[in-house]
């Protein structure tokens, strides 16, 4: 996953705003208690970061990959 897709996938799945907010704000345990802009600024990987994310928010995987449904959902950790 390319950060342009963890990005695109933050704005289709938890609306740009409030996507936005958690990604700066939600601090996550499975991340070293870091937000996932931290996580993301220090290297972690964007698919870690995106199920880590999704997990944190309860999304189920069938919402993870946003509108296109022909996306293909980077494999987990």
């Amino acid at each position: 996953m390319r950060l342009r897709d963890f990005w695109l996938l933050v704005d289709e799945v938890f609306d740009p705003r409030y996507g936005r907010t958690l990604v700066a704000d939600q601090v996550l345990s499975v991340l070293g208690d870091r937000t996932a802009a931290q996580a993301l600024d220090d290297g972690v990987e964007p698919r870690h970061v995106w199920h880590a994310l999704c997990d944190a928010m309860d999304i189920p995987d069938a919402r993870r990959w946003g509108k296109d449904r022909y996306r293909q959902a980077p494999p987990r950790p």
